[in-house]
C-alpha cells in the first residue's frame, strides 16, 4: 500500500506565495513521474506541472516563471512553489505520481487534494 499526504494550502492575497508537498510512503520501490493538477470550481482538472525521475520538468503555460516543482527522492516527497499567485490560481491542488510499488509493479496514485484560495 501507498500513501500520499498532501499539505501546505490555505488563503493568500494577490501577489503572496504558498508551498505545497506532497509525501509518499509505503512499499514504494521507485517513482517516476510526479505532478501536481489542479481543479477550479466548474472547470475540468488541469495539469499544473510535472518532475521526471531525471528531474525533467513541464509547466502549464499558465503558471511558467511563477510555479516550481521540484522533488526529494531521499523524502519521496514532490514540492510546488507557488509565487506571484492570482485569482485564477484557486482551485484544489492535486499531487499524482507514477510509481512502481514492491511486488505489485506500476501504479497510478492522486493526492486528496488542497484547497488553495487567493483573494484580488
Amino acid at each position: 500500500q501507498v500513501q500520499l499526504v498532501e499539505s501546505g494550502g490555505g488563503l493568500v492575497q494577490a501577489g503572496g506565495s504558498l508551498r505545497l508537498s506532497c509525501a509518499a510512503s509505503g512499499s514504494i520501490f521507485s517513482i517516476d513521474v510526479m505532478r501536481w493538477y489542479r481543479q477550479a470550481p466548474g472547470k475540468q482538472r488541469e495539469l499544473v506541472a510535472g518532475i521526471t525521475s531525471g528531474g525533467s520538468t513541464n509547466y502549464a503555460d499558465s503558471v511558467k516563471g511563477r510555479f516550481t516543482i521540484s522533488r526529494d527522492n531521499a523524502k519521496n516527497t514532490v514540492y510546488l512553489q507557488m509565487n506571484s499567485l492570482k485569482s485564477e490560481d484557486t482551485g484544489v491542488y492535486y499531487c499524482y505520481l507514477g510509481l512502481n510499488v514492491v511486488i505489485i509493479g506500476w501504479r497510478e496514485k492522486w493526492g486528496q487534494g488542497t484547497q488553495v484560495t487567493v483573494s484580488s
